[in-house]
């Protein structure tokens, strides 16, 4: 390659080099923003975390500022910013109940949120410190509380959708996870989140279909909002079955050391994934959750070789239950026993991750904190009895003065 060839190379990879950042600086200004600031809406289950991307801004802007109202003119605005060096949050990090000033992040003019609560309803603003709005969005964090766990194995169907005039209401599920197991049958669920069909709805929120938006939405009037409370989120349930992927084999030579060094005694018992170990108190609650997992993922838990499907252990299935799994794929253990000893299994998305082994003790000193949601519980208790014998005494003493005064009172005295 001679000079001459070289140099138009060059020039050729330089071109390109500078179109593709013209590309990429120019991505805003092929999505103007409106004249008029309309709301996107936006509905996720409690306990998720979703991105709300800044899709517009002028050119000259640098660094967004998002904004938080739960109404529309409300006095009361949250600010939510990066710009004072505030790290950003990880995943991981965040508690449950936490505010959500401690639960956000901003990367690339997109604002994400943690674990987000129905508390976190309400409208989101992307502008600039001085309070200039470029695009908005109306989200509604819909509970879990009240949800409905339908199983299509045991021939359940969803519910049906109603009718109130001209208000639609009905639910729309998102899309089946994978099997939450392989090489044995597991099972998989789509989450499906309240709807409404309306023509009442006010004009400035942004439609995916024509007048219908999510039940909790800021553009549904107060009184068809109340007409459409009932109808709770839900869980349509089936079974699966699916194959495991193939391993990659072990080294022969290790597995020769191995049988080498084990061959005195017994083969020691080798974990498939990583186990950590816990020791409880008996009569305390546990929630154990699966790393990285999050509650639209496909997870499941197993006892030892005791399969946890959802059918017998999801929560509300059976109010009585002692060891169950709630919404967020969280699995409960209250009061426990010496019986709940053993390791217990996560799978996320079909593979299993990772083991807990579980002790139970009756010994140990666990420090007093009233964060602990027992501790909390068994005060309220004492104090409400403490306060039903005061108001017993008190009644029984008011009594017999009154009918001392009255001269109407008995001796009960000996």
């Amino acid at each position: 390659m001679n000079l001459a060839q070289a140099t138009v190379l060059l020039w050729v990879l330089g071109s390109l080099q500078a179109f593709e950042i013209v590309e990429k600086e120019n991505i805003f200004q092929r999505t103007p923003c409106p004249a008029f600031l309309m709301f996107d809406n936006a509905a996720y289950l409690a306990d998720m975390s979703f991105e709300l991307p800044c899709h517009c801004k002028p050119e000259e802007v640098s660094a967004v500022v998002w904004y938080y109202q739960k109404h529309l003119g409300s006095g009361h605005t949250k600010v939510l910013t990066d710009f004072d060096g505030r790290v950003l949050t990880e995943a991981a990090q965040v508690r449950v109940g936490s505010d959500m000033l401690v639960r956000f992040s901003i990367h690339m003019f997109s604002l994400l949120v943690f674990r987000a609560q129905p508390e976190d309803s309400g409208l989101y603003f992307c502008g600039t410190r001085k309070g200039d709005y470029f695009y908005a969005y109306d989200v509604d964090i819909q509970s879990s509380e009240g949800m409905v766990a339908t199983f299509k194995d045991q021939g359940q169907e969803p519910f049906a959708d109603e009718y109130h005039g001209s208000l639609h209401v009905f639910t729309t599920f998102w899309e089946w996870t994978p099997c939450d197991r392989c090489g044995v049958r597991g099972e998989q669920w789509r989450i499906g989140l309240c709807y409404l069909q309306s023509p009442d709805l006010s004009p400035r929120y942004r439609k995916t279909l024509p007048d219908v938006v999510s039940c909790g939405s800021r553009a549904v009037p107060r009184q068809l909002r109340a007409q459409a409370s009932n109808h709770a989120p839900e869980l349509l349930v089936r079974s699966c079955l699916v194959p495991c992927e193939k391993k990659k084999k072990i080294q022969e030579g290790v597995m020769a050391l191995f049988s080498y060094v084990s061959k005195v005694g017994s083969r020691p018992w080798l974990p498939q994934v990583p186990i950590q170990f816990h020791q409880q108190r008996l009569g305390h609650g546990l929630i154990i959750s699966c790393p990285g997992a999050r509650p639209e993922h496909a997870v499941a838990w197993d006892k030892d070789h005791q399969y946890l499907y959802r059918t017998q252990y999801l929560k509300g299935v059976n109010w009585s239950m002692r060891v169950f799994i709630d919404h967020g794929n969280h699995l409960h253990i209250r009061f426990t026993q010496l019986e709940d000893r053993g390791i217990y299994y996560c799978w996320r998305q079909g593979v299993r991750i990772a083991g807990v082994r579980l002790g139970v003790t009756s010994r140990g000193r666990y420090p007093v904190s009233f964060s602990n949601p027992e501790i909390r519980a068994a005060l309220v208790l004492t104090l409400i009895g403490y306060l039903l014998i005061t108001a017993v005494f008190i009644t029984i003493h008011l009594c017999r003065c009154c009918c001392y005064l009255f001269r109407c009172c008995p001796n009960f005295s000996p």
